[in-house]
């Protein structure tokens, strides 16, 4: 009776031992991402890592595909993360850090290609797998609502009359779009881009806090993450950039203001390199899929987005090219 008793305890005892080594098993093939490339694609579960702060441009766009590649059944949870630091700089060298790594996902865009060279960091972007552009985007001249600037011409008068009074603050670092628009524009109308009162912040919601404190005269941003403060009459739009007026915002463009310019910034997803092609397809794919669903048309409008979804060699070709339209203009400033 006694050799039984112990038998059945250590039989009790390998069943418990193969429970707790089978749910120790699961969690590690979990956190490993081994999951990566399982048969049920529609439920594999993605990382997407966000170059700046929450609210700023990269984190509405990022979050976004998300959504709608979760909402539309086209993957599984994303575990979203906002790694901050040097305007995107951080999050670029951690994703080459991740070699290998076709879970994982950073969306970027011009600031980040800008702030690769103002901070002289070798995370460069052709390092990593480009997947897609997804979206373009006017800036736009913000002014909190008491502003004494009524009018575009009410800014330029006194930018060109005294340049370094007037404060131009962007979410972006040197080389990024908010930097290289005003200093565009400045070169537009006639004012020395290098006496630009340029103040950097990281990312939309920084901006919004020093706009609306008066710590700065004038924001230049994408407007889809200040939607909120425009609609509640806080923040008000002198003109937009791009060659078209934007449905959702009442202000005209600089061309309809007299001003024979316009820019436009854009946005897109790259992947770890070291990554297979099958593995860089199989992602690609998934981007495609996303771009056709009416979820994401709505979310272009929304955000007042320009759809300028690219992939393979020609998103490649693009990303060289604003490489050296970002290295030109740092030259032309003496920033590089």
């Amino acid at each position: 009776m006694a050799t039984n008793a112990r038998e059945r305890r250590a039989h009790r005892v390998r069943a418990v031992v193969a429970v707790v080594l089978a749910t120790a098993l699961t969690a590690l093939v979990s956190a490993c991402g081994v999951t990566r490339g399982a048969d049920d694609a529609d439920n594999r579960r993605l990382r997407m890592m966000i170059p700046n702060s929450p609210g700023g441009g990269y984190d509405l766009t990022g979050r976004a595909a998300a959504r709608v590649m979760e909402e539309e059944g086209l993957t599984g949870r994303f575990e979203i993360t906002n790694v901050i630091g040097a305007s995107g700089t951080v999050a670029m060298q951690r994703l080459l850090n991740e070699r290998g790594a076709d879970d994982l996902m950073l969306t970027m865009g011009l600031g980040v290609v800008g702030a690769v060279y103002t901070n002289r960091s070798d995370a460069t972007v052709d390092n990593a797998t480009p997947l897609a552009r997804l979206v373009e985007e006017s800036e736009g001249l913000l002014v909190p609502a008491d502003s004494p600037f009524k009018t575009v011409d009410d800014f330029v008068e006194a930018w060109k009359a005294d340049p370094g009074s007037v404060s131009i603050g962007g979410g972006s670092s040197p080389g990024g779009p908010d930097h290289l628009f005003p200093m565009q524009l400045a070169q537009a109308v006639g004012v020395d881009a290098r006496d630009v009162n340029y103040v950097p912040y990281d990312g939309g919601g920084p901006l919004t806090t020093a706009l609306l404190g008066s710590k700065i005269d004038v924001g230049t941003s994408g407007l889809g993450e200040f939607e909120g403060q425009l609609e509640e009459g806080t923040l008000r739009v002198l003109a937009v950039s791009g060659e078209e007026p934007l449905e959702n915002v009442d202000a005209p463009t600089l061309k309809e203001s007299g001003i024979d310019f316009s820019f436009s910034n854009w946005r897109g997803i790259l992947a770890p390199p070291g990554i297979s092609d099958e593995e860089r397809d199989a992602l690609v794919r998934l981007l495609e899929e996303m771009h056709d669903t009416k979820a994401w048309r709505d979310e272009l409008e929304r955000n007042g987005w320009i759809d300028a979804f690219q992939t393979g060699t020609e998103f490649e070709d693009f990303l060289v090219s604003q490489d050296e339209r970002v290295e030109d203009t740092l030259k032309e400033l003496g920033l590089v």
